[in-house]
């Protein structure tokens, strides 16, 4: 038996496989978030932890007999956050989370410092990156940058506080600013220039190697019969992608989580951080990811639910399986700023066209819509790499909507497949690295492709429909720094 535990932003969602790859038994417990002022987003890790051990004893009381064979742990996590420690190992204030937006001053300072960042990180620096917030955290918080012993990502936390050792993936690393990403090592250049040093750092491993094992006195709480192996782990999108068999190039993947992205593994690194492209270590050794990043996805639609007072499926009931036509409304889902392709933290969103004809189910569409084009953005910016994208599977609890999913096929213009527990998709990649790191079987014969459960196909006239409101809504993106 193997277990999956994802650190999300808004929940904790832990998942119990067997050795057959079937989800024997799935937990979740919700994340709060707190923004201090416009553009900030913090979590206390405290949370995380309860959170985490919430899911555990729950699937105790649930599943204890399954729960007490389980021989590895693989670990996902929101990718970016910076969690910083002091010499006792105790967080010294909330962790800063990936969307927040607060350190763009600091994002050209860093470039200044060390020119080659690019180069060697093959990322843009941008404030929802890890090195910046060190930045910002030296000029508004010195006693804190002072205190700070130990800055981890928040899944490295939570493996701290699992095992008692620091130690984090390559994979979730790349998303700090700090890692040579070909090297797949900690860059000495890149934490001079932040002040940090190795020796602020968890020691590196990758993603489906036996990195630590849970502490006894935890293994004991759990009932487990021996202490599980700890897997490196991934960062959330990569965990997705290990979660679907998306190890290899010519695979592409959408994540319609709280945010979205569109990624693509590849064999070599195929860099374009000019239009804020993402560069990461792949989960699997000798394998990198290509991303586009949107700071919003399914946050949209949870963020319009609470204005019109709703649950998220009586907003999306109405709206059928199939789009007819584009809503006559338009929207930019930048909530939170944006990344791909405009490296923005301030902008924000807009409702564009709004009548006295509009009704909730055309804002709803638009929102879908609005969240489709912003991946669409994506998609030209990795092909200006020289990455072609002929079809997408989709992970993320947006990918539970036919209807969105018709949309992005259509928006995209590409085949976009659903699975079967698609929502889920980086726990359970999550619990596939803690497998690998146990047994050491042939990756490929682990990370298959689960069952695809449905296959939306691009219709020509929507097609052609939408691509003639595309360039209509990237004109409505107006720069506010």
């Amino acid at each position: 038996m193997y277990l999956g535990i994802d650190l999300g932003t808004s929940a904790v969602k832990t998942v119990l496989v067997d050795g057959a790859q079937r989800v024997i038994a799935s937990e979740s417990r919700p994340l709060t978030t707190v923004s201090p002022q416009s553009g900030y987003y913090e979590q206390d890790p405290a949370q995380w932890i309860d959170a985490t051990f919430a899911t555990l004893d729950a699937l105790k009381a649930s599943h204890a007999g399954e729960l007490s064979a389980v021989e590895g742990i693989g670990l996902s996590g929101q990718m970016h956050g910076a969690t910083l420690l002091d010499a006792s190992l105790r967080p010294l204030r909330p962790c800063i989370l990936w969307n927040d937006g607060r350190s763009a001053a600091e994002c050209l300072i860093l470039e200044q410092r060390w020119p080659a960042l690019r180069a060697t990180s093959g990322n843009k620096a941008m404030p929802g990156f890890t090195a910046p917030k060190l930045l910002w955290i030296a000029t508004h918080e010195p006693d804190i940058f002072a205190a700070t012993k130990l800055v981890l990502l928040p899944k490295a936390y939570l493996r701290l506080v699992l095992s008692g050792e620091a130690i984090e993936d390559v994979s979730d690393a790349s998303g700090s600013l700090w890692l040579d990403a070909a090297r797949r090592d900690w860059s000495d250049a890149a934490l001079a220039a932040t002040g940090l040093s190795r020796d602020h750092m968890p020691r590196l491993v990758e993603g489906c190697a036996p990195a630590t094992t849970l502490r006894a006195e935890l293994a004991r709480r759990w009932g487990m019969t021996r202490q599980p192996v700890i897997a490196g782990g991934a960062g959330d999108n990569p965990a997705g992608a290990v979660g679907i068999g998306a190890i290899g190039p010519g695979t592409a993947f959408i994540s319609l989580g709280t945010s979205g992205a569109l990624m693509a593994p590849t064999s070599r690194i195929a860099a374009n951080p000019d239009r804020a492209v993402h560069t990461f270590c792949h989960a699997i050794p000798a394998m990198w990811i290509q991303a586009g990043a949107i700071l919003s996805a399914a946050s949209c639609l949870a963020w319009l639910a609470r204005l019109f007072g709703v649950g998220e499926a009586e907003l999306l009931a109405p709206l059928g399986a199939r789009p007819q036509a584009p809503s006559p409304v338009s929207f930019l889902p930048y909530l939170a700023g944006e990344r791909t392709p405009h490296d923005d933290p301030a902008v924000r969103g807009m409702l564009d066209g709004l009548s006295h004809g509009t009704d909730r189910g055309t804002i709803v569409q638009a929102v879908l819509e609005g969240v489709a084009f912003a991946l669409a953005d994506c998609r030209d910016a990795l092909a200006d790499a020289g990455i072609a994208i002929a079809e997408a599977d989709v992970i993320g609890g947006g990918s539970r909507s036919p209807f969105w999913l018709s949309v992005l096929a259509n928006v995209l213009n590409v085949p976009v497949h659903r699975f079967v527990g698609g929502e889920t998709g980086a726990a359970f990649g999550a619990a596939r690295l803690g497998r690998l790191a146990v047994t050491g079987e042939a990756i490929a014969a682990v990370c298959t492709r689960p069952e695809r459960i449905e296959t939306f196909e691009p219709d020509a006239e929507l097609v052609d429909t939408y691509a003639g409101r595309l360039p209509a809504w990237r004109e409505l993106y107006r720069p506010r720094h």
